[in-house]
């Protein structure tokens, strides 16, 4: 699989990595899907401290263990748990990411992270500080790298001009284009990558998404969405299905590394992984897939 250079790293990384926050907790279906996303080309993986409060982590840890020197592997933190309940809190303070990455490496069962995210941030956090914590861990060769995972431009404005982050993580599909106004153009003249999450829109931008396109998806209308869904796959032809459109779509943008999409099965991650090979859109494509989308209600969400 095609690899882009992630920011100014030394990270190359896969056009599609995994999003392993969907693999749920068996263990050994999750592992299945980890191996042949690995045999299959794809190098990167993307967990979170967060998901399945560690667990994700730890399976994705046990999985990689004999081949770590293989996986570009990322983490994020910033989300608190509380203990003996099932909510956080959200600390970004240097004590916390210190404590918390030592936490991730263990279950991780690694001495260092490729990738190491903040998952989130506001305005109001001492953003000198939790720059500085990174720093130290980048210093320290605990972390390689670290980004940002956020859909707040504010804040990404923050730490694209004080930070030395290589990424930023944020939403980005044919139904939430809020990145083309807000930040992929700042990302691009500075070097840095998106790392595009939800490109299948929680599976409404598929060829089996018109059940899905039923429920709510940010502030369109279930009507919307059903028209919008009916009006791409319209467009699809006999050498494109709606899911390769849909993948293909953020990776049109010079400023995106990789697409992570998420895997519940191996038969999800193997339609993901072939239309993450098809052939890039087209001007012409890129044109009627953004025309279509203004039939959604793009402007209340930029």
């Amino acid at each position: 699989m095609k690899t882009n250079r992630l920011g100014q790293s030394d990270l190359h990384v896969s056009v599609m990595g995994l999003g392993c926050m969907s693999l749920g907790t068996e263990e050994a279906q999750a592992t299945a899907i980890i191996h042949e996303a690995l045999e299959r080309g794809i190098n990167f993986l993307d967990t979170a401290d967060l998901y399945d409060e560690g667990r994700n982590e730890e399976i994705v840890g046990q999985a990689i263990r004999h081949r770590r020197a293989d996986v570009i592997l990322a983490t994020k933190v910033g989300n608190r748990r509380i203990p003996g309940q099932e909510s956080w809190s959200w600390d970004a303070s240097k004590a916390y990411i210190r404590s918390a990455v030592k936490e991730s490496l263990r279950r991780l069962q690694t001495d260092y992270i490729d990738l190491y995210q903040l998952h989130g941030g506001t305005l109001e956090d001492d953003i000198d500080e939790t720059i500085e914590a990174f720093e130290e861990l980048k210093r320290e060769g605990v972390i390689r790298h670290y980004g940002i995972s956020s859909i707040r431009p504010n804040v990404i404005r923050e730490y694209v001009q004080r930070s030395g982050i290589v990424s930023v993580m944020s939403q980005y599909s044919i139904l939430d284009r809020r990145p083309e106004e807000s930040i992929l153009p700042l990302l691009g003249r500075a070097g840095i990558s998106l790392i595009a999450r939800g490109p299948l829109a929680s599976g409404i931008l598929t060829d089996h998404g018109h059940s899905k396109a039923q429920r709510a998806y940010l502030d369109y209308t279930q009507a919307e969405l059903t028209a919008l869904h009916e009006q791409l796959m319209s467009q699809t032809t006999l050498t494109r299905t709606l899911t390769q459109t849909a993948l293909q779509y953020p990776l049109a943008d010079p400023a995106v590394a990789a697409i992570i999409p998420g895997a519940s099965s191996l038969e999800q991650l193997q339609q993901n992984m072939a239309a993450a090979r098809s052939q890039p859109l087209s001007a012409l494509e890129l044109e009627a897939v953004r025309d279509a989308s203004k039939a959604g209600r793009y402007t209340l969400h930029v």
